[in-house]
C-alpha cells in the first residue's frame, strides 16, 4: 500500500549521472532577469547545511523521537475502539492526530537522513535512521486497525460516514487514493499487518546498507597511473570528472577500466544483497494480492504495465535517433571508433574549466527570467537559507549523488544535497534539484499535508522541465562554442532518460525473476541479464566491451524500498518536453496553469490533473513526440555547429 508511513516516499533521489559539462559567458553579465525578479546578492548564498531548524542537538532528535514512540501507544489507546463504530466524527480526529505524527515523523527522517549523507559512516545517525525505521514499523502495526478498516469500508458507508461530518470533506481525496482504491489490496487482519510491516522493516535495512556499500566499496575502484605519472584515485566523483575533462584517452580508458573490473569484482556480493532485497519486495507486494512488486508499482503509481511496455517500445525503436548525435560527437573528438569511455567528454577547448557556483547560480536565475515571480522567490530563500549543501567530501565519507527532501511539514524550502565540482552537470544538478524544491514548497504552502506528494514520474517533471529551461537559455544567450558544448552534453541526457533509465527499470523486473527461481544468485548472472537488455537500448555506433557489464550495482535506485523508480525519469521527461513546447508557444498561458499544476499536489488523480492543466495523456504519442522534440535538438545542434561566427 501507498501509505504515508513508508518514509521513503518523502524522499526523491536523482543519481548524478555521467554526462556532464561546463558553460562558459559570452560576456560578463549576459541577459538579466526581468525588472520583476529580485537579483540574487551573492554576498549571502550558503553552501552547507544548518539543520538546527529542525532539530538544534542530536540530544534533541533522540529526544522527539521517544516522544513519537509515546505518542504511537496514544493514537492506538485512544482511536482503536473507537473504530470498530467508525463515524465521521472519530475519523476526522484520527486523521488530524495521524497527521501531526506523520509531520514529526518526516521531519525526524530529514534529519537522521541528511546528517548521515554527510558521512555514511557515522554511527550515531546510521543508527538513529534504523531506530526512525524501527518507529514507522512499531506505528504501522499499532495504527493497523485503521488501515485494515478504512480499506474495507463499503461505498454506502461511507457516503454515510462523509455526511456524518462536513469537516471531512477536505481529507476526500486523500481517502480516497490510500485507502478506497485499496480494498482489494489490503491486510487480511492486525497480525497480517504486523508481518507486513515487518518486512518493509527488513527492506529498510537492505536498502541502509546497499548504500553504505555503494559509498564505502563498489564505487570506490583504487588507483590507477595517469601517463603523466599521477596516482589518481577513483572514487564516486573523481571517475566522472577524469572520463568528462581529461583529454588524455589512455587516461580515460584507465580509469573506465579499472571501475569496470572493480564492478565486476563487486558484482556477486551486490547480487546477494539485491537478490535478498528483491524476494522480500515481491513477497511483500504478493501478501496484498499482487502479482509481484512491479504491478503494485503500477497500480500505485496510476499507470498500466502497457503504458511503460509501448514507452520503451518506442525509445527501442528509434534508438537510431541519437546516432547522428554520436556521429557529431565522434567527429568533434576526432575518433574513428566511439568507445563507451569517450560517451561523456566535455566537447570544448578546457573540458576541466571549473565554475564558481554562485556564478553558476546567477545563470540559474536567469533562466527563470520568464516563468511566473515565485519561482525567483523560490530559490532565493533556498540558495540564501543554509538548505543546499553544495561540495563533495568523499574522504569524509559523503555519500555520492544528490536530492531533494520535501520540508512540506514545516513549510519550508527543501533540504538539497548536492557534490558540486564545477562542471555543467553540476549547473543543471542544481536547477534539477531546484526543480524539486519548488514543487515541494508551493504544493506544502497550498494544500493539506496530506495531499503534498505524488507519483514518482509526477515529481520530477518540475526538475527535468527546469534542464530544459537552462538549455534553453544557454543556447539564446552563450557563444558558439558553449551552447554546442551545452547542446550536445543535454543531448547525451536526453539518450540518458529515454534509454538508460527505461533499461534499468527492465533490468530490476528480470533481476527480480532471477531472484524470485534461485535460491543463490551470482552477480554473473546479473551482469548477463543487464548486457543483453542494454543491448536492445544501445547504438551500433558505439564499439562495448564483449564482457558483460556490471553497471547496475552502483545504481542506488535499484536498492531503494521503492522499487522500480528511474522509468518515472523518462516519462517525466517525456512530459516535460511536451510542457515546454507549451511554454514556448505562450509563457503567459503556460506559466498560469504551470504553478496551479505543481501546487495541487495529490488534491486530484495524477491522470486527471495532467489531463486538466494541460490536456496531456501518457500515451505512445507522448513518447514518438519526446523522440521527435530529440530530434530537432540534434538537428539545433549541427546547425550551430555550421553556423559562421
Amino acid at each position: 500500500m501507498t501509505k504515508k508511513t513508508i518514509l521513503f516516499l518523502i524522499i526523491l533521489f536523482t543519481l548524478i549521472m555521467a554526462i556532464s559539462g561546463c558553460i562558459e559567458n559570452k560576456s560578463t553579465t549576459g541577459k538579466n532577469p526581468s525588472d520583476k525578479f529580485e537579483k540574487l546578492n551573492v554576498s549571502n548564498v550558503t553552501t552547507s547545511w544548518n539543520l538546527s531548524f529542525l532539530f538544534s542537538t542530536k540530544e534533541e532528535a533522540s529526544s522527539r523521537l521517544e516522544d513519537l514512540k509515546i505518542r504511537t501507544i496514544y493514537i492506538n489507546e485512544t482511536y482503536r475502539l473507537k473504530f470498530d463504530n467508525l463515524t465521521g466524527t472519530v475519523l476526522l480526529s484520527y486523521l488530524e492526530d495521524e497527521k501531526e505524527f506523520l509531520k514529526s515523523l518526516d521531519n525526524l527522517w530529514a534529519f537522521g537522513y541528511a546528517q548521515n549523507s554527510l558521512n555514511v559512516n557515522d554511527k550515531f545517525y546510521e543508527t538513529f535512521i534504523s531506530n526512525i525505521q524501527d518507529l514507522a514499523t512499531e506505528h504501522e502495526k499499532a495504527t493497523s486497525f485503521a488501515s485494515i478498516k478504512l480499506t474495507s469500508v463499503s461505498k454506502d458507508d461511507w457516503n454515510k460516514i462523509f455526511a456524518q461530518e462536513p469537516g471531512l470533506e477536505k481529507y476526500r481525496p486523500y481517502l480516497e487514493s490510500e485507502y478506497i482504491r485499496y480494498m482489494d489490496h489490503r491486510p487480511q487482519n492486525e497480525s497480517h499487518a504486523a508481518y507486513l510491516a515487518n518486512i518493509s522493516n527488513k527492506r529498510l535495512k537492505l536498502e541502509t546498507i546497499a548504500f553504505k556499500e555503494i559509498t564505502n566499496n563498489v564505487t570506490v575502484a583504487g588507483n590507477i597511473t595517469l601517463e603523466n605519472g599521477e596516482e589518481y584515485a577513483i572514487n564516486s566523483q573523481s571517475y566522472y570528472t577524469l572520463l568528462s575533462t581529461d583529454k588524455n584517452r589512455n587516461n580515460r580508458k584507465n580509469g573506465f577500466d579499472s571501475r569496470s573490473y572493480h564492478l565486476i569484482n563487486e558484482s556477486d556480493r551486490m547480487a546477494k544483497l539485491y537478490s535478498q532485497k528483491a524476494k522480500l519486495d515481491d513477497l511483500y507486494a504478493r501478501e496484498l494480492n499482487y502479482s509481484d512488486y512491479y504491478e503494485e508499482k503500477m497500480f500505485g503509481s496510476y499507470l498500466t504495465k502497457e503504458q511503460i511496455q509501448n514507452m520503451n517500445s518506442v525509445f527501442k525503436e528509434r534508438k537510431n535517433v541519437f546516432d547522428p548525435y554520436f556521429k557529431f560527437r565522434q567527429d568533434k573528438l576526432e575518433l574513428q571508433q566511439l568507445r563507451p569511455y569517450d560517451l561523456f567528454m566535455q566537447l570544448m577547448d578546457e573540458p576541466d574549466k571549473k565554475y564558481n557556483y554562485t556564478d553558476s547560480l546567477i545563470e540559474i536565475q536567469r533562466s527563470y527570467s520568464k516563468m511566473d515571480p515565485v519561482f525567483n522567490e523560490i530559490f532565493i530563500k533556498t540558495v540564501t537559507g543554509n538548505y543546499i549543501d553544495v561540495y563533495p567530501a568523499p574522504e569524509n565519507w559523503k555519500q555520492p549523488g544528490g536530492y531533494a527532501i520535501s520540508l512540506c511539514a514545516l513549510k519550508s524550502p527543501s533540504i538539497i544535497f548536492m557534490n558540486y565540482d564545477g562542471l555543467i552537470d553540476d549547473k543543471k544538478t542544481i536547477t534539477h534539484e531546484l526543480g524539486h524544491d519548488i514543487n515541494f514548497y508551493l504544493m506544502g504552502n497550498n494544500v493539506d499535508f496530506y495531499y503534498c506528494s505524488g507519483p514518482e514520474y509526477e515529481m520530477e517533471i518540475p526538475s527535468t522541465f527546469n534542464e530544459e529551461l537552462f538549455v534553453d537559455y544557454v543556447i539564446e544567450n552563450y557563444d558558439k562554442d558553449t551552447a554546442v558544448a551545452v547542446l550536445s552534453q543535454h543531448i547525451g541526457e536526453y539518450q540518458n532518460y529515454f534509454t538508460f533509465q527505461p533499461l534499468i527499470t527492465e533490468f530490476e523486473y528480470g533481476a527480480h525473476k532471477i531472484s524470485d527461481s534461485n535460491e543463490n544468485v551470482s552477480g554473473a548472472e546479473l551482469n548477463s541479464l543487464w548486457t543483453n537488455l542494454s543491448k536492445e537500448y544501445r547504438s551500433n555506433s558505439i564499439e562495448y566491451y564483449n564482457e558483460d557489464s556490471s553497471e547496475w550495482t552502483y545504481i542506488n535506485h535499484i536498492y531503494l524500498t521503492n522499487n522500480y523508480y528511474t522509468f518515472n525519469y523518462a516519462v517525466s521527461k517525456a512530459i516535460s518536453l511536451s510542457l515546454f513546447k507549451k511554454y514556448r508557444d505562450n509563457p503567459e498561458e503556460f506559466n498560469k496553469n504551470y504553478i496551479e499544476y505543481l501546487s495541487v499536489g495529490t488534491t486530484l488523480p495524477p491522470k486527471e490533473k495532467l489531463k486538466k492543466y494541460f490536456n496531456i495523456d501518457i500515451d505512445k504519442k507522448l513518447f514518438e513526440d519526446a523522440m521527435d522534440i530529440v530530434e530537432q535538438r540534434i538537428n539545433k545542434l549541427v546547425e550551430i555547429e555550421n553556423k559562421q561566427d
